[in-house]
């Protein structure tokens, strides 16, 4: 949540500010300010609502001169969205200026410290506890001031900081929040993604927990919480920049759709080799894949839907027994872990904030981990004791697709990988699945290509008020999926359901015309489904149904029926959803909704 960017360097800072948070939009936000360095003050500006409010009260930056300066965007979380609350924070002399993303834990027994000490506050903030922490410890060295500040307060921070007697100098300060360094040939940068300095430079250093960056016009250097100078090392981005632009599609969401064959096609073919997986980033002998007993799979929102479909796969075609758990009920229910057991973390950004404490949570109690990240460098790519990179490229509408499809596809050739080594499948069977697999991106691109079909039925439920989803086994995964996608986007009330939990209290709700898209992929359930679709028609209910090619008997019992092509039953998720995804979209551009940045939400989730 949040974006923070800041710059210093040979050109002027502001534009470069503003542009970067522009980049950064996809993160939520309700407010934003810059605060720039002209020579002599600090100087501030900051506005309530969307980015361009502040960009037309600085003319696109050119009323704040100078050639240092930091960026923020606010998520609001200690105190209403204001003027006043916004980013940067002063301290009291507006001589240090600070933009946090993250949660200061402590900060009311820190306000009441410091107010006790004669500082007064303007803001309900937890930030601007830093500024006057900040003040209160400097003598004239910033380090020394940065270090103390670090070892007092408690919880998550990603900091930028300027320093009124320091101008030539942009700090950085990272502790379980998301903050990356780019170097470039006009200056250096800070940000809390990678999109935000693509047009500037491909090199960067990702800042781990507890360390300070110090950057200036030509130089960077690093130092730890005590003080101490660090050396790291740089990596190359080699994201296509134009993968962070619309291309010429109306929402990023859309363009991210379309990108899905391209994706899947980039997250499977150079996993396959000569009719076998191979994962080389994966790090894991056969005989440590034998040796698992049990996966737990932890994650958050989309990337938890995913995981609930890899446990039927998992389970199915490799025998494991696996449980699907939400990160942020993971780590607090003290869950039994077993030494031979696997814990996979799955996270687009790798930084998604319960997640990564379920990864802490697992390590503690010494458990393998595995990480199945978009972003390399991420908290979560360094903290697991495997990896496995979905490369998705950068994803900037809120609302997952392309990664959530990369994620699956993972999960699969995991699942076949696992099952091929513990030999619960032959080879021959190991190459059907890998075809089927490699057949996707083109079935894909088939469905998406349907889109006019689906964009008619979806301006029909522009005005729903409740829609269900249901189905059963990895039907019922694809539900959830699908229901989210319409909540998040369209703020239509909508609820996904295993469908032989219908007449356990929830058929209550159908009424005439109530809309229910109910999903059948899986052959051995169809009668079963079919059953409690009629049990919903005869109550008035208009069923969607979204099927295999094939399964014509669905005609009978339900009002409209999108067919996907066939594949395995494993692989039937990345199909299905598409036309979920494309109906979701069309009912929330129906609805004239902000489809790239729904209200209240954030791409990347930093806070718990």
């Amino acid at each position: 949540m949040c974006g923070i960017v800041g710059y210093i360097g040979k050109s002027q800072a502001a534009p470069i500010l503003l542009d970067g948070l522009s980049k950064l939009e996809y993160r939520g936000y309700d407010s934003a300010g810059i605060a720039v360095y002209d020579g002599e003050h600090i100087r501030v500006q900051k506005s309530v609502g969307r980015l361009k409010a502040l960009s037309e009260l600085t003319h696109d930056g050119a009323t704040m001169p100078g050639t240092a300066g930091i960026g923020h965007t606010r998520w609001a979380t200690h105190g209403a969205p204001s003027n006043e609350n916004a980013h940067p924070h002063f301290n009291r002399d507006e001589t240090i200026a600070v933009v946090h993303n993250g949660i200061i834990e402590n900060y009311l027994k820190m306000k009441k410290y410091l107010a006790g000490k004669e500082y007064h506050f303007a803001s309900d903030t937890d930030t601007e506890v830093v500024a006057h922490l900040l003040d209160y410890y400097y003598k004239g060295d910033p380090i020394e001031a940065i270090t103390k500040v670090m070892h007092r307060v408690e919880g998550s921070y990603a900091l930028g900081i300027m320093f009124r007697e320091h101008p030539g100098i942009v700090y950085a300060v990272r502790k379980d929040s998301p903050l990356i360094v780019g170097h470039g040939k006009d200056g250096n940068l800070i940000a809390s993604d990678v999109p935000a300095v693509l047009k500037y430079t491909r090199n960067v250093y990702f800042i781990q927990n507890e360390e300070i960056a110090v950057l200036s016009e030509d130089s960077i250097s690093f130092y730890n919480v005590d003080g101490e100078e660090i050396q790291k090392e740089s990596s190359a981005i080699d994201w296509d920049i134009n993968a962070a632009e619309k291309a010429g599609y109306e929402h990023f969401m859309l363009k991210e759709m379309y990108e899905q064959p391209k994706t899947v096609r980039d997250t499977l073919n150079p996993r396959i080799r000569d009719g076998a997986v191979v994962i080389e980033e994966l790090g894991m002998t056969d005989e440590e894949i034998s040796r698992i007993e049990k996966i737990h799979i932890v994650a958050c929102g989309s990337a938890y839907h995913t995981g609930v479909t890899a446990k039927y796969v998992f389970e199915g075609m490799a025998r494991i027994p696996v449980e699907a758990d939400l990160a942020s009920e993971f780590r607090y229910r003290n869950p039994i872990l077993r030494e031979n057991d696997l814990v996979i973390i799955i996270s687009q950004s790798g930084e998604t904030a319960d997640s990564l404490a379920a990864l802490r949570e697992a390590k503690r109690k010494g458990v393998q981990t595995l990480g199945i990240v978009n972003v390399v460098g991420s908290s979560i790519a360094r903290e697991a004791d495997k990896v496995m990179y979905t490369w998705a490229g950068p994803e900037i509408a809120v609302a997952t697709t392309k990664a959530y499809s990369a994620q699956l596809v993972a999960e699969y050739l995991l699942a076949v990988k696992f099952a091929q080594v513990r030999g619960e499948i032959t080879e021959a069977e190991a190459a059907s699945y890998l075809k089927d697999l490699q057949k996707l991106p083109e079935q894909i691109e088939m469905l998406l290509s349907n889109k006019e079909r689906i964009q008619h039925f979806a301006n029909r439920y522009i005005s729903a008020r409740d829609v269900f989803f249901v189905g059963r086994g990895i039907d019922y995964a694809i539900s959830m999926e699908g229901s989210l996608k319409l909540k998040e986007i369209s703020y239509i009330h909508s609820e996904a359901y295993a469908a032989g939990e219908l007449k356990h209290g929830t058929i209550s709700l159908i009424e005439e015309g109530t809309l229910v898209a109910a999903v059948l992929t899986q052959e051995e359930l169809y009668k079963k489904t079919i059953s409690n679709i009629v049990e919903l028609t005869s109550r008035g209910a208009f069923v969607l149904a979204v099927t295999n090619t094939g399964n014509t008997q669905i005609e009978k019992a339900a009002d409209y029926v999108i067919y996907i092509p066939q594949t395995n039953r494993w692989f039937t998720n990345s199909l299905a959803i598409i036309p979920l995804q494309l109906f979701s979209y069309y009912v929330s551009v129906g609805r004239g909704c902000d489809v790239d940045k729904p209200r209240n939400l954030a791409k990347s989730v930093t806070v718990e």
